[in-house]
């Protein structure tokens, strides 16, 4: 019980905040480049089900 009286004194309550509330999600410059690259991929599924990555600008390769 100690630990427990110490980290809520270091930390605070855990009831803070609106937990019925979405979460707010902030994007970062990393977060923004990662999103573009992974936007260059399209997801693919083969006849066994299973999933993989195809780059969208090789995609017309396969079609032609």
């Amino acid at each position: 019980m100690r630990r427990t009286y110490m980290f809520r004194y270091l930390f605070g309550n855990a009831s803070r905040g609106n937990t019925a509330g979405p979460v707010v999600h902030r994007h970062d410059d990393f977060e923004r480049a990662s999103e573009e690259n992974l936007s260059t991929f399209e997801v693919e599924t083969d006849s066994h089900g299973h999933h993989y990555a195809v780059r969208k600008s090789e995609l017309w390769k396969e079609e032609v």
